[in-house]
């Protein structure tokens, strides 16, 4: 390891919070001024630790009988070999030692879209919430219009779209240096869009084409969605770890359509969400062919006849279970 020498205060997930220069060995750290690393740590000693060069050319770092010592790994050290990516602490302050030969990994591609930035984004992010909380409450409101109730289900809507845009947005600061507000409005906004369109059109066509299972099965739908929404959220916050983040929202993703289906099976003694179509629409919408009413009795006469086999089937088990 080669000087000058960078000494590196760490935060907690790893990111380096500051570097200082030292241009020779040794190096002296402690709370004192006279050190050549001074550490701000009301539980660091004033003369805490002593880096110098040993006789393979590596750092070593030794304890000057600081009270709190040197902690690597959990474990106290009185001496230690330094390596680039050795990582200690004094006191509560975590430190590594790097020289000017150590080689860094090449840059990242910049995948941020720097245009979907600031007040054009969150812009776009507020119609998107503001026009599904319209929609959802003019649509689940079966009472007289009332322009006060829709007032209030377009605040809720914002105000949800804000907490939850705000709290990313702290979370994007503490690990990714930025806020990014607009972005993460926005993201919440088009999730929030696509769960909204999703249930129209699955109504719609599910009505249109007598195809059931959409509306019976959407919440798994919603639940991908969601998954996906808070993927965009994390890769937003943290652009390195894209893979990492997108195996671990399919995998929560599976988890909560799995636990829907023991929860629905548990309330109802059936998967689907729904035993029939939440959603009536008008005849003017279908689109398959309709059923008469002597198709409609021969299906229930079927039907009929299978749930009484198997009733006199049970019967017929619980007797001979009797004998």
């Amino acid at each position: 390891m080669k000087g000058p020498f960078f000494i590196e205060t760490l935060a907690r997930n790893g990111d380096v919070l500051h570097r200082h220069q030292v241009d020779s060995l040794p190096i002296r750290l402690g709370r004192g001024y006279n050190n050549d690393f001074i550490l701000d740590d009301a539980y660091a000693a004033p003369r805490h630790a002593l880096i110098e060069g040993g006789d393979d050319g590596r750092l070593v770092l030794r304890d000057l009988g600081s009270r709190n010592g040197v902690v690597y790994k959990g474990k106290r050290q009185h001496s230690l070999e330094l390596t680039g990516d050795t990582v200690i602490r004094l006191g509560h302050t975590s430190l590594r030692v790097r020289g000017a030969d150590f080689p860094v990994p090449p840059e990242l591609v910049d995948r941020t879209m720097h245009r979907w930035e600031g007040a054009l984004p969150g812009a776009v992010g507020m119609l998107l919430i503001g026009i599904v909380a319209l929609a959802t409450a003019l649509l689940n409101d079966a009472r007289p219009f009332q322009l006060s109730r829709v007032l209030q289900g377009l605040a809720y809507g914002i105000a949800a779209g804000l907490v939850w845009a705000g709290g990313w947005a702290f979370a994007n600061r503490l690990f990714g240096r930025h806020a990014r507000f607009g972005r993460h409005l926005f993201i919440f906004g088009c999730g929030l869009a696509a769960i909204g369109l999703y249930k129209v059109l699955s109504s719609i066509i599910a009505y249109a084409w007598s195809l059931e299972w959409l509306v019976r099965y959407g919440m798994h739908v919603a639940i991908a969605l969601i998954a996906v929404t808070v993927y965009f959220h994390l890769g937003t916050v943290r652009p390195q770890r894209r893979r990492h983040f997108a195996a671990s929202c399919a995998l929560l993703a599976l988890l909560g359509s799995g636990l829907t289906l023991v929860g629905n099976l548990q309330t109802s003694g059936r998967a689907a969400d729904h035993l029939y179509m939440p959603l009536l629409l008008p005849p003017e919408l279908r689109a398959s062919q309709d059923r008469s009413i002597d198709q409609f009795m021969a299906d229930a006469a079927a039907m009929k006849a299978r749930i009484d086999a198997e009733r006199i089937r049970k019967v017929e088990e619980e007797r001979a279970a009797a004998d």
